[in-house]
C-alpha cells in the first residue's frame, strides 16, 4: 500500500435492488479483483457495506457504485486506518440491509427529515425535542450526545418492542430526533414512527461518522468515542481508532484499565461476560488465541480472504 493507509468506506442507500443473485456475483468478483475486504449487504430494499483497500481501490468502486446508481456522492463516506481492519470479503443477500424484524417498512417511500449535521446542534438543544440514540447499549457506553435518551437495546431488532412499549407514551406531535452510527438505522427508524403516526421525526444525515467529520471539535455536542463494527473498534473526533479494545469473548468495547480485571482473558473474556461464558466456551475461545497467536508469529493471517456468501 505504499504508506501503508487503508481507505475505509462506509455507504448504504435504502432503493430498488433486483437480480440480487446476479448483483451478489458481480460484486465479488469486482471487489476480490481490487484486494478489498469487507462486508456488503443486498437487499430488494437496498444497499449497504463497509470495505476497505488501497485509495485507488476504493476509488474504482465508488464509481462502479455510481455507474449502477445504487448510490450517490452524499452515501459514500471514507475514514483511514493504518491497517486493514476487516479480515475477509464478504457479500450477503439479505432480507433487509438492517435488520429490524418488520419487513412492512418502506425507508424508500418513507421516511423522516434529514438534518444536516452543521443544523444537528440547534435541533437538538431545542428543549422541546426528545433525542433519541437508536444504537445498542454497548455502543452508547463508550460515547453519545448528552441528554439522549437509550432504549437499553441489545440489537436494532429489538427496536420495534420500545417504540411499542415507550414510544406509545409519547404524544405523536412531539419533537423526535433520532442519531446512530452511519444513519442506516436511524433512517430505518424513523420510517417505523412515521408508520406509527409520529409526526415530527427527524434524523441526522450520514450519522455519527458524518456529524465528527463536518462539526469542528470546539463546536461539538458529541461525548466520547463512536463505536464501530470493524477492528478500529472505536472511533475519536478526528476519525482515527480511538482508545478502547474489543472482547472477542463477548464483542464489548473494553479499556486498559479493563484489562487489569482478573476476569479477563486475552481473547477469551472480560469482566462483562467472564461469569457469562461455560469452561467449554472459555477453552474454545483460549484455542482461537492460541492459533491467532501462532499465525501472527509466523508472520501468516488466521483468517484469510475466502468467499463468504449468505442468504438470510
Amino acid at each position: 500500500m505504499g504508506d501503508q493507509k487503508f481507505l475505509i468506506a462506509a455507504f448504504y442507500k435504502f432503493t430498488k435492488v433486483s437480480l440480487l443473485f446476479e448483483l451478489q456475483t458481480e460484486f465479488y468478483k469486482f471487489l476480490e479483483n481490487l484486494n478489498i475486504k469487507g462486508t456488503v449487504l443486498l437487499a430488494e430494499e437496498g444497499i449497504n457495506g463497509t470495505v476497505s483497500g488501497s485509495s485507488k481501490s476504493i476509488d474504482k468502486f465508488k464509481n462502479f457504485l455510481f455507474e449502477k446508481d445504487l448510490l450517490s456522492e452524499s452515501d459514500f463516506k471514507v475514514s483511514s486506518a493504518d491497517f486493514m481492519p476487516f479480515p475477509r470479503l464478504k457479500v450477503k443477500l439479505k432480507k433487509e440491509i438492517v435488520t429490524i424484524g418488520n419487513c412492512e417498512i418502506n425507508p424508500g417511500k418513507k421516511v423522516g427529515e434529514y438534518v444536516d449535521p452543521l443544523d444537528w446542534n440547534q435541533l437538538i438543544t431545542d428543549e422541546d425535542v426528545l433525542v433519541l440514540d437508536t444504537r445498542n447499549t454497548y455502543e452508547v457506553s463508550i460515547g453519545s450526545f448528552e441528554g439522549a435518551i437509550q432504549p437499553e437495546t441489545t440489537n436494532f431488532r429489538e427496536f420495534p418492542e420500545w417504540v411499542e412499549t415507550e414510544g406509545s407514551k409519547l404524544p405523536k406531535d412531539k419533537k423526535i430526533a433520532m442519531f446512530c452510527t452511519g444513519g442506516i438505522r436511524c433512517e430505518k427508524a424513523s420510517s417505523l414512527l412515521k408508520d406509527k403516526g409520529f409526526e415530527k421525526v427527524y434524523h441526522l444525515k450520514g450519522g455519527i461518522l458524518n456529524y465528527l467529520e463536518k462539526v469542528k471539535p470546539e463546536e461539538s455536542l458529541w461525548n466520547g468515542e463512536c463505536f464501530v463494527f470493524d477492528d478500529r473498534v472505536a472511533l475519536n473526533h478526528k476519525l482515527e481508532p480511538g482508545s478502547y479494545d474489543l472482547c472477542h469473548g463477548c464483542r464489548m468495547p473494553i479499556t486498559e484499565d479493563d484489562k487489569l480485571s482478573p476476569n479477563f482473558i486475552r481473547g477469551v473474556s472480560c469482566s462483562h461476560c467472564f461469569n457469562d461464558k461455560t469452561e467449554e466456551q472459555k477453552r474454545r475461545y483460549a484455542d482461537r488465541q492460541m492459533q491467532i497467536d501462532l499465525a501472527k508469529s509466523r508472520n501468516q493471517k488466521h483468517i484469510g480472504s475466502k468467499r463468504e456468501v449468505e442468504q438470510k
